[in-house]
């Protein structure tokens, strides 16, 4: 699947009143949970890698994971590098087969911001490859970024801008998501959300799925969320599972009667979120 493809399946969502769910994976084994999911759901998906993946695995072996799972998926699938802090592992991914990357420059004042990204959106745009970029701040701390100030909220006038100088394919807006888990309900400005829908004209995507309630998930869909990320719960699934496994079968268990009960198990919490999109049987 190609970046062109992604940006259509974007506007097709938008159009469709549905969000494409965007997985994050750990290794191989959550990879193929999440791929089998979204097929037996009929559902376009994302599945990316955080930095601290790409560079765990390498961003070779990554891209051939994707390669292979994209040529082998029936249903629309798009491997995707995940909240980059820089251009050059933007560009090692798009090397490796990636067909989208986010760049997230967003701790960094709005000029350098528009910077940043121009300099991957340049490096992309040859091969057809689909840029992500964040502006506002997405909050928490953890694997995918380390912010807990106050002035998150992204503005108008600055998401204009930046999508005018830059010709991104879609934008992360920080509008009180978190990544992780959340401490109480999540405070979420719609508000916001529906002026920078009405402001661009550009995919917008929600990070820190995990935690939000389905209401608000589909009130965000509603006022023009066309990507939603989910990675905490893929991760702690996984984590959990693999303890309560390991406890079930003891001393010196071979490793698939560990791990396949276990990629059942992110299965489900997958469809559940493909459900929550509204992304199951749009192909």
């Amino acid at each position: 699947m190609t970046g062109q493809q992604l940006k259509a399946a974007l506007k097709a969502a938008d159009k469709g009143g549905y969000a494409v769910p965007s997985f994050n994976y750990s290794d191989i084994w959550d990879f193929i949970a999440i791929c089998e999911a979204a097929q037996e759901e009929n559902a376009p998906i994302m599945i990316a890698c955080n930095p601290l993946v790409a560079k765990a695995i390498s961003v070779e072996l990554c891209g051939a994971f994707g390669k292979a799972a994209m040529a082998k998926a029936k249903t629309p699938l798009w491997h995707h590098l995940d909240h980059s802090f820089t251009t050059d592992l933007c560009k090692a991914a798009v090397d490796n087969g990636y067909p989208s990357v986010m760049i997230d420059a967003s701790k960094y004042d709005l000029a350098t911001n528009i910077a940043t990204v121009n300099e991957v959106v340049a490096y992309c745009r040859a091969g057809g490859v689909h840029v992500e970029a964040e502006i506002g701040r997405i909050k928490g701390k953890g694997i995918e970024g380390d912010f807990t100030g106050g002035d998150f909220l992204v503005q108008v006038a600055d998401a204009v801008e930046l999508v005018k100088q830059t010709g991104v394919d879609s934008l992360a807006v920080g509008i009180g998501t978190a990544h992780g888990f959340y401490e109480g309900k999540p405070e979420i400005n719609f508000a916001r959300l529906e002026e920078i829908n009405d402001a661009i004209d550009v995919p917008l995507v929600l990070h820190g799925g995990t935690g939000i309630p389905a209401d608000d998930i589909h009130k965000a869909i509603q006022n023009g969320i066309n990507k939603v990320n989910v990675g905490t719960i893929i991760h702690c699934t996984y984590m959990n599972g693999m303890r309560k496994e390991l406890n079930r079968l003891g001393d010196n268990p071979y490793t698939l009667d560990v791990v396949k009960p276990v990629i059942a198990q992110i299965k489900e919490v997958v469809k559940g979120w493909i459900k929550i999109c509204g992304a199951d049987n749009r192909v």
